[in-house]
């Protein structure tokens, strides 16, 4: 791994130490997710990347997603920008061991690019990832316009908003948090006290520091912020959220298409629905919007979620 992995995946406790709540964020936590970004090349195709030391029991979907991504974009010329994804979580991911991503290089066009990664661990496929990047050119132009909601500074902090549930949500309330994340809607971890509600969930995100001037970087970035509270528009549908009833859940598969050009370290509004559970699977869909309305990226997930009585 590279140094600068090396160093991201220390252990927190010199952060948390400095950290009065014992929450970590800002420049130091988003400076861990850059490194743990910056894949190690140890042939051609293939890619090495690591877990931060402190990690939930498994690696979290976002983060393969990001360094699968950065796995395929440096296989591509820069001219090129990613315009979709589309990927299987496989297997659970072991944050204790590095992730070896194998890329394939499936095809060179004229103004498209194609690649196939793999991640693994211990010889087997843990995520399957396609990417398609595209030489830019001019064309039709429309969009759906973004929703009208408060401003991100108008509302409350994450860590704020759990203040007074930080006892039930015990470590989970806890973990380091590289996006600055504030609720438009209610937080699932509130609403679940009301009963089932609305299948929605909108939140405000953006990188929580400043990200170098590096837009395969910023792709990478929203692609792990994608996977943060897409679920939970499924979940507040049935009165349920993570780590306070006993919901067992994993992402199951993920796509993504990217619009037009953004910094993920400026503020953008995550609107996510779900139009259907069944079967112990929910589908939830999302829409990024920038700060000024532009519309710059949309996601569908499928989740596995069965609610134990």
């Amino acid at each position: 791994m590279t140094e600068a992995a090396r160093q991201a995946a220390a252990d927190l406790a010199e952060l948390r130490a400095g950290a009065p709540d014992g929450i970590v964020h800002g420049q130091p936590v988003l400076d861990r997710l850059v490194a743990l970004l910056d894949l190690e090349r140890i042939e051609e195709n293939i890619f090495r990347g690591v877990s931060p030391a402190q990690s939930p029991v498994r690696v979290f979907g976002g983060q393969v997603a990001g360094q699968a991504l950065v796995a395929a974009g440096r296989t591509v010329p820069s001219s090129r920008k990613v315009h979709s994804l589309h990927a299987y979580f496989i297997r659970p991911g072991d944050p204790s061991i590095p992730i070896v991503y194998e890329v394939d290089r499936i095809r060179d066009g004229r103004s498209f690019t194609t690649r196939r990664v793999i991640a693994i661990q211990r010889g087997k496929a843990i995520f399957a990832l396609s990417a398609s990047f595209h030489e830019p050119e001019s064309g039709v132009e429309h969009a759906e316009p973004m929703p009208d909601v408060p401003s991100p500074e108008s509302l409350p902090t994450r860590a704020e908003t759990m203040d007074k549930f930080a006892d039930k949500l015990g470590e989970f309330a806890k973990l380091p948090r590289p996006i600055d994340v504030r609720y438009v809607t209610v937080p699932p971890w509130e609403l679940r006290e009301r009963g089932p509600s609305e299948a929605r969930s909108q939140v405000w995100m953006r990188a929580d520091g400043r990200l170098p001037d590096d837009e395969l970087l910023h792709v990478c970035v929203l692609t792990y912020a994608s996977d943060m509270t897409l679920l939970d528009s499924i979940l507040v549908r049935h009165g349920a959220y993570w780590g306070l009833d006993n919901v067992l859940g994993a992402s199951l598969d993920h796509a993504l298409w990217f619009h037009r050009p953004f910094r993920a370290d400026e503020w953008f509004l995550y609107d996510c629905v779900s139009p259907s559970a069944s079967g112990a699977r929910g589908l939830a869909t999302g829409r990024f919007f920038a700060a000024d309305g532009t519309l710059i990226a949309t996601v569908v997930q499928e989740g596995l979620l069965r609610i134990l009585d």
